[in-house]
């Protein structure tokens, strides 16, 4: 979002994509042009459309992970003091009812009107936007879990 929605105050932290979904976007995408690079010398070598057709594969390879990189950005959660942004929808800390962990390592939060947001895998600090959840929406915490320290720390002294 462009511009910090006034109603939830300050903001506390922005969670990004993570690193490693990242770096394997990029790996991905500078092989497949390796690659693509490679079969274009090929075809101009020995005059093959075989490698013309493999270099086209590569190409469209490499032009889908770029897109998927781009769109990867929009998985950014914003933590304000008052609430949270996640891609284009504003909540408030009250708003908030459920926050779980999926099992192939995504949240789900559940909202008090009945609706649900998930928050993939691919965003760098899911422990930390939990525990930011849990602590700012009063949501109890999982039975045998317990919140980060840091987050501990923060909730103690404020």
């Amino acid at each position: 979002m462009s511009e910090r929605p006034v109603s939830l105050g300050k903001l506390v932290a922005i969670h990004g994509t993570s690193p490693h979904y990242l770096q394997r976007a990029a790996i991905v995408a500078a092989l497949s042009l390796i690659f693509f690079l490679l079969a274009l010398i090929f075809f101009l070598i020995w005059q093959s459309f075989q490698y013309f057709f493999l270099a086209a594969a590569f190409l469209v390879v490499s032009v889908f992970t770029l897109m998927g990189w781009w769109i990867q950005k929009r998985n950014s959660v914003s933590i304000y003091s008052n609430g949270i942004v996640y891609r284009e929808r504003t909540i408030a800390w009250a708003e908030i009812a459920t926050v779980n962990k999926l099992a192939e390592g995504g949240l789900s939060v559940g909202l008090k009107n009945g609706d649900a947001f998930l928050i993939p895998a691919s965003v760098y600090g899911l422990d930390r936007i939990e525990a930011f959840i849990r602590k700012r929406s009063e949501v109890p915490p999982v039975e045998g879990e317990s919140l980060p320290q840091d987050v501990l720390t923060k909730r103690e002294a404020g």
